[in-house]
């Protein structure tokens, strides 16, 4: 599995998305691609099962169990 986030312009400043789910707004195009970079670094830990939160596209949460084998290749495109 291969997920993708995108970072540009959002919310009067800067963020990154998966599909059609914002983060929150940063000040600065730098920082939110250090935090997309942060967030795609993060999903591809591996070695041990995980408990993992995330949004969905209509905003609810979700917490799944996933064995330590079980984790997408994460990217981030600037732009």
């Amino acid at each position: 599995m291969k997920i993708t986030y995108h970072v540009g312009q959002h919310d009067g400043g800067w963020g990154y998305r998966l599909d059609d789910v914002w983060s929150e707004s940063f000040a600065s195009h730098q920082a939110a691609l250090s935090a997309a970079k942060h967030a795609a670094s993060r999903q591809q830990v591996g070695g041990r099962d995980a408990e993992i939160v995330y949004q969905d596209q209509t905003g609810a949460w979700h917490q799944e169990h996933v064995s330590a084998g079980d984790r997408p290749q994460a990217d981030v495109i600037d732009g």
